[in-house]
């Protein structure tokens, strides 16, 4: 697919010296979904703002859809819908209204009826002459998409979309991402919540301190889950691994009292009953074993860790 958002060597660095972004790289396909991932703080809000034109960038360049973002802002940003993390509605404002009113920022014609398509498809329709402030907070996010959808933008930007709502309504959100992406549309959000990502993404990007750490597909990234670690703790710490277990992928817990295994538990042979045979052989003692699947979040843990 083509790059329907191009990033190239982004920075941004505040007066204070702060460097927010880090020379970032990026490619965003038509029509697909990217979760980015990053703890608080890690650039996400500053890259996604700059893209849409709210951060001015300083130095790099960034295209949507073949338009600068700063040459040719008016036509970039026109493409981009923004869901941003706070909910900022004028409260005794009718939900139509307020949408009619962002289609209108754009310049677009009135459109009722593509309008109340879109509340439909965000289960808004029968809330559709209703105030803000008679909301409930779900019910508020939705009403945020529909308006960042008013103007029929080809990519939508979500800024921690379930951030703060409970466990089924965010479910229900990811259904209308699922939905909205059948229609086309380019899709990046960004979220505290590994489960979200694993759940709607295509592609998954880390990053941490104004750096991306990885842009892969979700399913390579799965298929790393595919790993296992056998633990095997020792009844004394030894400084080194035996010869006789050399030929398997160990390695040696700094306190020396547990080797760590490493296999692909979709081989035909996870070498394990090889290993136990050649234990066997050394002075080693055995005194557990434990077996640990990696996880998209223990991936994500230990890209973003700090370095002791």
């Amino acid at each position: 697919m083509a790059a329907i958002v191009s990033v190239e060597n982004l920075t941004k660095t505040y007066g204070s010296g702060f460097e927010a972004l880090k020379s970032v790289s990026l490619a965003i396909e038509e029509g697909e979904i990217l979760a980015l991932l990053g703890p608080n703080g890690a650039g996400k809000t500053t890259l996604i703002s700059t893209i849409c034109g709210i951060i001015t960038p300083s130095s790099g360049t960034v295209t949507v859809g073949g338009h600068d973002i700063l040459s040719d802002f008016r036509a970039a940003r026109s493409l981009i819908g923004l869901v941003p993390q706070e909910i900022n509605l004028e409260p005794f404002e009718r939900v139509i209204d307020t949408v009619r009113f962002s289609r209108g920022l754009f310049g677009k014609s009135r459109n009722d009826a593509y309008l109340d398509e879109i509340l439909g498809k965000l289960s808004l329709s029968d809330k559709k002459t209703s105030k803000i402030m008679e909301l409930s907070g779900g019910m508020k996010r939705r009403v945020m998409i529909a308006k960042a959808l008013s103007h029929e933008p080809r990519i939508l930007f979500l800024d921690e979309p379930t951030a703060g709502v409970d466990v089924e309504l965010r479910r229900d959100m990811w259904d209308t991402v699922a939905e909205l992406k059948a229609d086309g549309v380019t899709i990046i959000l960004t979220t505290h919540y590994i489960e979200e990502a694993e759940a709607i993404a295509d592609r998954i990007g880390v990053i941490n301190k104004g750096d991306i750490l990885l842009v892969q597909n979700k399913a390579e990234l799965m298929s790393q889950m595919g790993q296992k670690q056998l633990r095997i703790s020792l009844a004394q710490p030894t400084t080194e691994i035996p010869p006789e277990l050399s030929e398997f992928d160990l390695t040696l817990s700094e306190d020396g009292e547990c080797l760590v295994y490493t296999y692909d538990t979709r081989g035909e042979k996870t070498g394990i009953t090889s290993l136990m045979a050649n234990l066997q052989k050394t002075d080693l003692q055995l005194a557990d074993l434990q077996t640990e699947q990696s996880s998209l979040e223990d991936i994500f843990v230990g890209l973003v860790k700090e370095p002791a």
